[in-house]
C-alpha cells in the first residue's frame, strides 16, 4: 500500500507542477521557443532525481536539504541568465532567494550532520518508491516556493523599483531576521546540556510556539509583494507560492508534526500545558 501511495504522490506532484508551469508560461520569456519557466520546472525535478540515486544507494538523507537549497539558487540563476533584459527588480528577487537558500540550506545541513540523521527518513530511505517520492516532493516544493519569484523574473513586463518593491523588501527582511533569530535561539538552547529533555519557551519562543515558521511565511509574502507589479493574467497563479509555504508548514511537515511530538513528550507536564495555553501557535502574541 505504501508503494501505491508513493506512486500517487509522485504523479500528483508532477501534475500540480505541470499545471502551474503552464499557467506561469503565459507572458514568460522563451528560449528557442521553450518558456524559461518550463526549463526551471524541469531543473527543479531533474536535480532531485539525480541526487536521489546516490542518496538511495548510500541510504542517506544527509544532503537532502542542501540539495533543495542549491536547487533554488541554480534555478534563479538560470532564470536570470535566460532573460534578455534584467531589471533591478529581477536582481533583487534573485539576491533575496540566494541569501535565504544559502542560510537555510547550510543551517539544515549542519543540523542533520550534528544530529547524525533526520528521524523523518529513518524508514523511508530504505524503500525505493517512498524515498523517491520524498525527493520528488522536494522538487515540487522548490518549484512552487519559487513560483512568484520566477513569474516576476521571467515576465516580459519590466518595471522600475517602486513602492511595492520597498514594502516587499521590508517585509522580507522582517521575516528573514525573525526566522534566523528563532533558529539561533533554539540551537543555542539545545546546545546547553542543562536543557536536555526540556522545551524552549524563551526569547521569540515566548511569543510564538513556532516563530521560525512565522518568519518563513512572512518572507515569502515579501517576495510576493515585490513581484506583484510585473505580473499579468495567468502569471497571478504564482500567488500559490506564499500560500503553499503556509500550507506546507501548517498542515504537512511543520506545525502539526511538531505539536504532536511536543504533546507526546511533554503533554503531561503542567509547565508545558501552561505554555500551550498562553502562547500563540504561530503569529506572535
Amino acid at each position: 500500500m505504501s508503494n501505491q501511495k508513493s506512486l500517487l504522490g509522485i504523479f500528483l506532484s508532477l501534475g500540480v507542477a505541470f499545471c502551474v508551469m503552464v499557467a506561469l508560461s503565459h507572458g514568460s520569456t522563451k528560449v528557442e521557443g521553450v518558456p524559461v519557466i518550463a526549463i526551471c520546472c524541469a531543473i527543479a525535478f531533474g536535480v532531485q532525481w539525480l541526487m536521489f540515486m546516490p542518496a538511495y544507494l548510500l541510504k542517506t538523507e544527509h544532503f537532502y536539504d542542501a540539495t533543495g537549497a542549491l536547487t533554488h539558487i541554480t534555478i534563479v540563476l538560470v532564470a536570470i541568465v535566460s532573460i534578455p533584459t534584467v531589471s533591478l527588480r529581477d536582481i533583487l528577487i534573485a539576491l533575496l532567494v540566494f541569501v535565504w537558500a544559502s542560510r537555510l540550506g547550510s543551517f539544515l545541513f549542519l543540523r542533520v550532520r550534528d544530529a547524525g540523521g533526520d528521524v523523518r527518513f529513518k524508514k523511508i530511505k530504505h524503500n525505493f518508491l517512498m524515498f523517491l517520492m520524498t525527493w520528488t516532493l522536494q522538487g515540487l516544493w522548490v518549484f512552487l516556493t519559487l513560483a512568484m519569484a520566477l513569474a516576476a523574473i521571467t515576465s516580459n513586463l519590466k518595471k522600475d523599483l517602486d513602492a511595492f518593491a520597498w514594502v516587499g523588501l521590508s517585509v522580507w527582511l522582517f521575516g528573514f531576521v525573525f526566522e534566523v533569530m528563532a533558529d539561533h535561539q533554539k540551537s543555542k538552547f539545545r546546545r546547553d546540556s542543562k536543557n536536555k529533555g526540556a522545551f524552549i519557551r524563551g526569547g521569540l519562543w515566548s511569543w510564538s510556539r513556532h516563530p521560525n515558521y512565522f518568519g518563513e511565511i512572512v518572507l515569502w509574502v515579501g517576495i510576493a509583494i515585490l513581484a506583484a507589479p510585473v505580473l499579468e493574467g495567468w502569471q497571478w497563479v504564482g500567488l500559490i507560492s506564499p500560500v503553499f509555504v503556509a500550507f506546507l508548514l501548517l498542515r504537512v511537515s511543520g506545525v502539526g508534526l511538531l505539536e504532536a511530538q511536543g504533546t507526546e513528550r511533554w503533554g503531561h507536564a503542567p509547565g508545558y500545558q501552561n505554555y500551550i495555553a498562553r502562547t500563540s501557535i504561530l503569529i506572535p502574541f
